[in-house]
């Protein structure tokens, strides 16, 4: 049995490898403390025996501080840029080409694949994280599903300022791409909660997008791979989409991608 753990800002992340088998389990992050206790937890918490464990995986957090074994059991501590890029390499079946992976999580990270190196290229605090944040000052609501749900049930035009409210035509540009995001709001009597959380979901998707987009021009990736629990969130996949579409890069979307980051630990204590 191999068990790998992503310690991440908002969740931890559980990825179980036993007999051919690979279970995920997750729950919400409590402490940026991380010792052998905490792990042990872990184990009791999944009815683990550590005498069945052949060797665990850890990554992000402060999860360098931990011993290099637990009761015998080797620890193996994997760099989080390289969790992120195994993770999305086993989702995405990426190989040779040059690829852009994208983690939206609590925040946003880019990280450039090419064949089996994994170069940093950077990333910004918007996220989730900021969702959630924002979301309990305007809102008294830091559950970013729900408002995700909200921001379905609004309109971001009744607070964003588009293009087609400006001018008749910039380039190619859609007149439903945005000009200002809150543009309208000082002069709007639309601010309502629906209204308000679908130019927050927008304008955080956008600029995910926009980070994403000149990155993979910038390694020449013609695509975008998606890994985070933000990329869940339609009405902020919604406003990344849009920015990518301008430069022409996909967006790309698989299943499981939110345990993205612990199935490349799991990837990187299998193989070696």
């Amino acid at each position: 049995m191999y068990v790998a753990i992503d310690f991440g800002i908002s969740n931890t992340d559980i990825a179980i490898s036993d007999k051919n088998s690979i279970t995920f389990h997750s729950f919400p992050s409590q402490s940026t403390k991380i010792n052998a206790g905490i792990l042990k937890k872990i184990l009791d918490k999944y009815e683990i025996s550590i005498s069945d464990v052949k060797k665990i995986g850890v990554t992000g957090g402060k999860s360098s501080d931990l011993d290099d074994s637990l009761d015998g059991v080797e620890i193996v501590k994997i760099n989080e840029i390289e969790a992120i890029g195994l993770g999305a390499k086993k989702l995405y079946s990426i190989e040779d080409e040059p690829t852009l992976v994208v983690s939206a999580g609590t925040g946003t990270a880019c990280v450039h694949i090419q064949e089996n190196n994994f170069n940093h290229l950077g990333g910004i605090a918007v996220g989730g994280g900021m969702l959630e944040g924002l979301g309990s000052l305007l809102f008294k609501n830091s559950n970013s599903l729900e408002i995700n749900e909200f921001a379905k049930q609004g309109s971001r035009a009744e607070l964003d300022l588009l293009i087609g409210d400006v001018v008749n035509k910039i380039g190619n540009l859609s007149p439903e791409i945005t000009a200002v995001n809150f543009g309208q709001a000082k002069n709007s009597s639309a601010d309502t909660i629906e209204n308000t959380a679908a130019a927050l979901c927008n304008m955080i998707g956008e600029i995910i997008g926009t980070v994403a987009y000149l990155n993979a021009i910038l390694v020449g990736s013609e695509k975008a791979c998606f890994i985070g629990r933000t990329s869940y969130l339609s009405e902020i996949i919604d406003g990344i989409n849009q920015r990518l579409e301008l430069a022409g890069i996909e967006g790309q979307y698989c299943d499981n991608r939110e345990y993205g980051n612990v199935i490349g630990v799991l990837e990187s204590i299998q193989s070696n």
